[in-house]
C-alpha cells in the first residue's frame, strides 16, 4: 500500500485499514488452503464415481453460498442498526469454529452440511468492505475498494502453495485446523484494534428497502450492479471447484498434484495482486464504470483460449492474465455502489450485493461441477466466457441508454 495516499485519509482510520485488510487476507487465505483441495479430500472418504465426485465438490463450494443468499439480508439489516464490526467478529469467531470441525470430518456430506453452516453466519470481507466504504471519502473509494480485494487476493495467491504443500506433506485436514486457528485470531484482532464510527439506527426509525431503492437517483444502475456481482462471482466459481480435478486429468502420473494444483489456482491472485493498485487509481481517474466495461470485454476474451489449452502450465498463464482482468471487477461494481448509495444503507445495500454474490457463486459451482461432469472440462470455460460476454452487453445496453 502506499503510504502517501494512506496518509490522506481521515486521523485514525489506518489501524482499522490495517487490522480489516490483515482480517480479511487472512480469510483468503484460509479459503484458498482448504477449498482447492476439498475434492481430493473428499475422495480420500469414500468411494465416489466421477459424477458424484464432481457433484459434492460442487455442493460443498455451493452450500455456503446458498445459506449467504438466504441470511445476508437479515444480516445487512442487523449492521445498520448494530455497526459493520460486530458482523465482522460474528463471522470471523464462528468460521474459527465451523472451518477447524471441517478437518475433522469423516464423509462427504459432513463436509457439505459443515460449509453450509459456515455459510449462515459468514461474510467477513463484505462486511469489512461495507465497513471501509462507510469510513472513506469518496474521491479514494476506487482506491480503498480495489485495496480491500487486493487482501483477499493476497490470500488466495498465497494460500493454494501452501495448502498443496501442507496436504502433500501432512495430509488434507492439516490446513482446516490451520485456518479455523487462524480465524479466531482475526476474530480477536478485528475486537480490540477496529474502531468504526458508526451512529446506530433504531428499527423505527429504519427506512424499507423498497423506499430507499425508490429513492436513489439512478435505481436501475444498482440493480446492474446487483447482476454484475453474480456473474463475475459465477465465473470465478465455475472454475474453482474443479481446478484440482482438472489438473489431475491434465497430468495423471503426476506425483505432485496438490502442489501442482495449488499453482494454478494461484495464478489469478498473482495477476490481481499486481494490477490491484494501478487499477484502483484508474477508477478514481476515469469512472469505475468504464474499468468495469472493459473488464469484462477482455475477461470475456481471455476464456477463449482457456478452452484450448494443452496442459496445466498454459492454463495457469492465461489464468495469470484473467487475474489481472479481474482486479477491476468486483472492486468496479463496489465502487460504483458506493458512491450511489447513502450511507445510512450501505450495511443493507452491500447485503443485497452479498446475496446476489453468494447465488453467482451457487449457480457457477453447479455449472461448473455438472458440466465437467456430464461433458468435458474444456466446456466449462466456454459457458463462463459467454456468461461474462452477456453481462458486457448488458452494460453497454444500459450505457446507451443512459446517453440516450
Amino acid at each position: 500500500m502506499s503510504k502517501s495516499h494512506a496518509y490522506n485519509l481521515p486521523n485514525g482510520w489506518h489501524k482499522t485499514f490495517y487490522t480489516l485488510w490483515l482480517g480479511c487476507f487472512i480469510t483468503g487465505l484460509g479459503y484458498s488452503m482448504t477449498m482447492p483441495f476439498i475434492s481430493l479430500f473428499m475422495a480420500e472418504l469414500g468411494h465416489y464415481n466421477k459424477l458424484q465426485l464432481n457433484l459434492y465438490s460442487g455442493l460443498a463450494f455451493a452450500m455456503t453460498f446458498i445459506a449467504q443468499a438466504i441470511i445476508s439480508p437479515y444480516w445487512g439489516n442487523l449492521a445498520d442498526r448494530k455497526g459493520r464490526k460486530l458482523m465482522c467478529m460474528r463471522a470471523a469467531g464462528v468460521m474459527s469454529l465451523t472451518i477447524f470441525i471441517t478437518g475433522l470430518a469423516q464423509s462427504a456430506l459432513f463436509i457439505i452440511c459443515m460449509r453450509f453452516l459456515q455459510g449462515l453466519f459468514s461474510g467477513y470481507i463484505n462486511n469489512a468492505t461495507a465497513l471501509m466504504a462507510s469510513e472513506t471519502p469518496h474521491q479514494r473509494s476506487g482506491w480503498v475498494m480495489s485495496q480491500m480485494m487486493t487482501a483477499g487476493t493476497a490470500g488466495n495467491l498465497v494460500g493454494p502453495l501452501i495448502g498443496g504443500a501442507l496436504s502433500s506433506a501432512l495430509g488434507y485436514r492439516i490446513p482446516f485446523f490451520i485456518t479455523g486457528s487462524l480465524m479466531f485470531l482475526t476474530f480477536l484482532g478485528t475486537w480490540l484494534l477496529v474502531k468504526e464510527d458508526f451512529t446506530p439506527v433504531s428499527r423505527e426509525k429504519m427506512k424499507p428497502m423498497g423506499e430507499i431503492m425508490q429513492g436513489l437517483p439512478n435505481v436501475k444502475l444498482i440493480i446492474i450492479m446487483f447482476v454484475t456481482t453474480m456473474i463475475v462471482q459465477s465465473s470465478t466459481m465455475s472454475i474453482d471447484p474443479i481446478v484440482s480435478l482438472y489438473v489431475k486429468s491434465l497430468m495423471p502420473h503426476s506425483n505432485n498434484i496438490a502442489l501442482i494444483a495449488g499453482i494454478v489456482a494461484a495464478t489469478p491472485g498473482l495477476g490481481t495482486m499486481l494490477s490491484a493498485s494501478h487499477i484502483g487509481h484508474l477508477m478514481d481517474h476515469i469512472g469505475a464504470e468504464k474499468v468495469l466495461r472493459w473488464g469484462l470485454l477482455i475477461a470475456t476474451i481471455l476464456f477463449i483460449p482457456m478452452t484450448f489449452i494443452p496442459n496445466a502450465w498454459s492454463l495457469a498463464f492465461w489464468r495469470f492474465l484473467l487475474g489481472i482482468v479481474s482486479a477491476g471487477l468486483l472492486p468496479a461494481a463496489q465502487t460504483i455502489l458506493t458512491l450511489n448509495v447513502p450511507p445510512e444503507a450501505f450495511g443493507r445495500v452491500f447485503s443485497y450485493n452479498q446475496s446476489f454474490q453468494a447465488v453467482g457463486a451457487v449457480l457457477g459451482s453447479l455449472l461448473g461441477s455438472t458440466i465437467s461432469g456430464m461433458f468435458t472440462y474444456e466446456w466449462v470455460f466456454a459457458a463462463t466466457g459467454i456468461t461474462l460476454l452477456i453481462n458486457y452487453l448488458i452494460m453497454q445496453l444500459s450505457s446507451h441508454r443512459q446517453n440516450a
